[in-house]
């Protein structure tokens, strides 16, 4: 989002020239500051990612849930795929899976990891 704080038009160029080259193309942070739903018209956007802030209460404050719902049929309607950022609850997780969120990412699931703790954590979950 914060691309477009400076020259949008030369913004836009470069991004339709990634995804002429197959670049797939995120926008992160969705909701954190620059958020333009005009915007979206524009972008040539792949996936969009819920920012952090709007997850954090998304159990406990009545606003948080309509609007990460409404930011899921967007996405929908962009046909684009959808994550939320920093999840770290089961109550989280279990309202964005029962919302048809494509991807959840946060401490909920797992720390960052080294590549070696990570090749760990497969074969653990593999059985």
């Amino acid at each position: 989002e914060s691309l477009f704080s400076k020259d949008p038009t030369e913004v836009l160029e470069k991004l339709f020239k990634l995804k002429e080259l197959g670049i797939k193309i995120a926008i992160d942070d969705f909701g954190s500051g620059y958020s333009s739903l005009n915007r979206l018209k524009l972008v040539p956007f792949d996936r969009i990612k819920i920012d952090k802030s709007i997850i954090d209460n998304i159990d406990l404050d009545e606003k948080s849930a309509p609007i990460t719902k409404t930011i899921i049929l967007l996405a929908e309607a962009f046909k684009a795929g959808i994550t939320a950022e920093g999840v770290e609850t089961k109550e989280q997780a279990e309202f964005l899976k029962s919302i048809f969120c494509d991807e959840i990412q946060g401490y909920y699931y797992s720390r960052p990891l080294t590549s070696e703790a990570l090749e760990e954590f497969l074969r653990n979950e593999a059985g």
